[in-house]
C-alpha cells in the first residue's frame, strides 16, 4: 500500500544532474500539484560481482612436432579454462513500491527542491546531489588478436607435400630469424638499421614473427577478464547457505540450477537485535500519525555476510541491509525556518541520512 506524508516541498520541473554512475531528477516545488512530490525509500538488493579470467588454449598446428624442432613442451589439446579471480559486494539500493511516500512543504518555503534519482529514490532535499561511483573491477585491457602466422610462410612451405615437411621447413625459419636478431644484437648483420626508430621496428617485426612461427610449435593461449553479477533481494529475515549460483573451470559461472558448476552459497545473517512488540490501536494510530507529518527515511540493520565456494570463505563481511531495520521521520517543524532551509542528504542505496545542514 502506498503512504503519503505531509511537509512542504515540490514537483515537476525536470532538471539531470550526474549522481553515482545515474542520473538524478530535480523536482521543484509548484502550486499545481499542492507542493507535493511522491519518492520512493529502498530496499536492499545484494549484488555478488565475479571476476572471471578465462584463458583460451589452442594447439598449434606442428604440435607433434614441437619437442623434435625446438625441444618445447607444445599444448596437445585446445581447450577453455575459467578461474574465479575475486568477488566483491556491494549494496544497490531497489526502489520499495510499498514503501512510497510523498512530501508536502508550505507554499511560502523558499524554492524547495528535491533530488530524485531516475529509479525515484530520494537523493537530497534543498541539496545538490554528491557525486559518488558505485565500485567496481579494473580489468586488465584485452590482449589483441592473434596474428595469422601463415602469412609469414615461405612459397616452399606453403607447397611442401606433407606435414612434417612443413614443420620441418618453419623450424628453420624460426633459427633464421633468432640468427638476424643476434647479429643485429652484437652489430654483425650484413644490414644494420639505420637509426635507433628503424632498429626498433625491425626487432619487432622479426620477434612477431618469431613468435608467430614458435606458436604453430608450441600453440598460443588468449587470456580475457570479465564480471558476472548474482544479485540476491533479501526478505526480513537470515540467509543460510542459499545457493546463489555456481562455478564451472570448463563452463565459467553458471545459473544456480546448473549442475555442471560448483555451488556459491551465501548467508546472511541479522546482527540488530529484534524487539518484539505488540502495539495497541492507539499506538498504532500514533504511528500512523507520526509517519504521515514528516519525511520518513530508513534506519538501515546491520547484518553479516558470508560467502563460501568450494569449502573456502570468499568473503566474510558486515553490510548494511534495509530489510533488517526500521524506519524514523524528520519532522515537519525541522523546515518552517523560511529563511535558511534545512538541507538534507541522504544514502541514496539505503535511504539512510547521511547528514543535515542547517
Amino acid at each position: 500500500m502506498t503512504r503519503y506524508i505531509f511537509l512542504s516541498i515540490l514537483i515537476l520541473s525536470l532538471s539531470t544532474a550526474s549522481i553515482q554512475a545515474q542520473q538524478t531528477v530535480r523536482m521543484n516545488a509548484i502550486k499545481a500539484n499542492d507542493y507535493g512530490v511522491v519518492y520512493a525509500l529502498p530496499k536492499t538488493s545484494v549484488v555478488v560481482t565475479l571476476k572471471v579470467k578465462k584463458t583460451v588454449y589452442n594447439r598449434g598446428e606442428f604440435y607433434q612436432f614441437a619437442q623434435r624442432y625446438l625441444s618445447v613442451e607444445p599444448i596437445t589439446e585446445s581447450r577453455t579454462e575459467y578461474t574465479l579471480e575475486d568477488v566483491m559486494i556491494t549494496n544497490r539500493g531497489i526502489p520499495d513500491r510499498e514503501n512510497s511516500f510523498m512530501v508536502i512543504f508550505r507554499s511560502n518555503s523558499l524554492a524547495p527542491y528535491v533530488m530524485l534519482t531516475q529509479d525515484g529514490l530520494i537523493s537530497t532535499i534543498n541539496a545538490e546531489p554528491e557525486m559518488e561511483k558505485e565500485p567496481s573491477f579494473e580489468l586488465p585491457a584485452p590482449e589483441p588478436a592473434p596474428v595469422n602466422p601463415r602469412r609469414f610462410l615461405s612459397e616452399e612451405t606453403l607447397m611442401a607435400g606433407s606435414t612434417a615437411k612443413q614443420a620441418e621447413l618453419v623450424s628453420r625459419q624460426i633459427f633464421d630469424l633468432r640468427r638476424s636478431r643476434n647479429d643485429i644484437l652484437t652489430g654483425e648483420a650484413d644490414n644494420m638499421p639505420p637509426d635507433g626508430e628503424a632498429y626498433k621496428v625491425v626487432m619487432e617485426q622479426i620477434n612477431n614473427q618469431e613468435k608467430a612461427l614458435t606458436e604453430m610449435f608450441s600453440g598460443s593461449t588468449q587470456t580475457e577478464y570479465f564480471t558476472k553479477e548474482i544479485v540476491v533481494i533479501p526478505t526480513a529475515t537470515d540467509i543460510d547457505r542459499m545457493v546463489i549460483g555456481r562455478f564451472s573451470e570448463k563452463l565459467g559461472p553458471v545459473d544456480a540450477d546448473n549442475l555442471a558448476g560448483a555451488p556459491i552459497y551465501l548467508t546472511l545473517k541479522s546482527k540488530t537485535p529484534k524487539v518484539e512488540t505488540v502495539l495497541s490501536d492507539r499506538d498504532l494510530q500514533r504511528l500512523e500519525k507520526k509517519l504521515s507529518e514528516g519525511v520518513v527515511y530508513n534506519i538501515p540493520g546491520k547484518a553479516q555476510l558470508t560467502l563460501e565456494f568450494k569449502n573456502r570463505t570468499l568473503k566474510n563481511q558486515e553490510m548494511d541491509v534495509v530489510q533488517f531495520g526500521s524506519q524514523d521521520v524528520l519532522t515537519k517543524r525541522m523546515f518552517d525556518n523560511m529563511k535558511q532551509p534545512v538541507k538534507v542528504i541522504f544514502y541514496p542505496n539505503l535511504g539512510a541520512v547521511k547528514q543535515i545542514i542547517q
